[in-house]
């Protein structure tokens, strides 16, 4: 059953103000295995194990499918993406692409947010969506039955091009941004992390983020020409997946976007310069200081992708077998959990080092983390670190492909950053063939000390 409209509300919170990080391409849950559900996983498990053959072509309306077919399930999931993330926010206007996004199925020509999220409910289908700093993406699940999953594509249809953003339901969500916004500024993670990007990202979009003021100077007019914009049939990739033909396929990506916006002015996104290093220390009254370090490292497609990948399992990715946990942690107990990530985008996107860790104690745990780093650039991994973090990622890579609405966030994923076809084929054989030399060589490349900046929160 479709979420209420509560529900979804509260699913947009952290979208509208800009905390994710971004869309994952894995997920992991837990699951109860118990008769056929047990069965159908062991479908798709052995699916996965197998390869996922992807289809591909241009729609006659000039938007881009991926399709993968699979009728293992009566199930089909459908997700349209737009170059339309949080970095072509106007000047001036940060928080125009989030809430652009969230109100688009709060009123469609004929419907209101009611009636479609009634309808939605009565056809057993779940409408979502998201932003993150290059995509706006609407996503819908259905029954693949051809009476559930005509009436559900109408509505996606509609949704995605004849939006009308009430003004009445502008100004409620609105309010509710802005109190939202309000709120995070009284938390430490929050700060941190809006302060973090800031830094990385001084001159460039990626870097802004959504204020209380900016929000409320946002008018229905700047919703409307943001749309026109950038929720273009070029502009868009489809990806579907599940229980249809090929034949079907086309004709549905064509029928959801032969009505959208055929044109429209759009900026274009330059790669960020690096920062100069630096670090910045902000107050607060939380208990536990909040620290992260960082540079923007990689975009997508970039070929050393897999080295670092690899690599950084060892470094701070693998939990309590990476170096950062065990010196960090284990041997001091500086912090109870810290981490370490490259978070590839469209252009360079950062690498970053995060934890908490007691007020009295943050310039300790500081100092151990840069050390670990700083030997980790020098050294690399050792030949043991090196299997254990393969046989990790080459072990769990089926669980990132075990289910129809995994398939649709990684084909989603390669389609909009333009990544080959054979990306998920090839995924476990560029992991086996990193080696230590190709760790060091591709961190040296894409992590410099000398443009690592640094923020505190809470700290003395």
């Amino acid at each position: 059953m479709a979420p209420t409209a509560k529900a979804q509300r509260g699913k947009d919170f952290a979208k509208i103000i800009g905390l994710n990080n971004g869309f994952l391409c894995a997920s992991f849950v837990p699951l109860r295995l118990c008769g056929g559900l047990f069965v159908c996983l062991l479908l798709f498990s052995a699916w996965a194990e197998a390869g996922v053959s992807i289809e591909n072509w241009v729609a006659p309306s000039g938007a881009r499918v991926f399709f993968v077919e699979n009728h293992a399930l009566p199930i089909l999931d459908v997700q349209v993406d737009f170059a339309a993330g949080t970095a072509y926010d106007p000047q001036g206007k940060a928080g125009l692409a989030s809430l652009t996004q969230s109100l688009i199925d709060m009123g469609v020509q004929g419907l209101d947010e009611t009636q479609i999220s009634n309808q939605l409910a009565d056809l057993g289908a779940l409408l979502s969506g998201g932003v993150d700093r290059d995509r706006a993406s609407v996503s819908l699940r259905t029954l693949s039955a051809e009476d559930k999953r005509s009436k559900a594509l109408d509505i996606l249809r509609a949704v995605l091009s004849r939006p009308q953003y009430p003004a009445e339901v502008l100004a409620r969500e609105k309010a509710r941004t802005i109190a939202a916004l309000k709120e995070a500024l009284t938390r430490p993670d929050a700060i941190a992390s809006k302060a973090f990007w800031a830094a990385m990202y001084p001159a460039h979009p990626y870097g802004h983020y959504a204020t209380p003021a900016s929000v409320a100077a946002l008018q229905r007019a700047d919703l409307v020409t943001f749309y026109q914009n950038y929720f273009t049939a070029k502009r868009a990739v489809v990806t579907i997946v599940g229980d249809l033909s090929r034949v079907q396929a086309e004709a549905l990506a064509q029928q959801l976007t032969s009505a959208l916006p055929s044109a429209g002015s759009a900026a274009v996104i330059d790669a960020p310069s690096l920062p100069a290093a630096g670090e910045q220390r902000i107050a607060h009254p939380a208990a536990q200081s909040h620290l992260l370090i960082g540079l923007p490292a990689i975009k997508r497609g970039d070929p050393d992708y897999f080295p670092l990948l690899v690599g950084n399992y060892s470094l701070g990715g693998g939990g309590f077998v990476s170096r950062l946990m065990k010196e960090v942690r284990e041997k001091r107990g500086y912090a109870y959990s810290v981490y370490s990530y490259f978070f590839p985008l469209g252009q360079t996107g950062p690498f970053q080092i995060g934890l908490q860790t007691k007020k009295s104690q943050v310039n300790d745990a500081m100092k151990v983390t840069r050390d670990v780093l700083a030997h980790f650039l020098a050294e690399g991994p050792s030949e043991a670190e090196l299997l254990a973090a393969k046989q990790n990622l080459v072990g769990s890579f089926p669980l990132r492909l075990d289910s129809n609405r995994k398939i649709l966030e990684n084909v989603a994923a390669l389609g909009f950053y333009g990544l080959p076809l054979d990306y998920l084929d090839r995924y476990t054989e560029n992991v086996e063939k990193v080696t230590v030399a190709a760790i060091k060589s591709a961190f040296a490349r894409h992590v410099k000390l000398e443009n690592m900046v640094t923020v505190v929160v809470a700290g003395e």
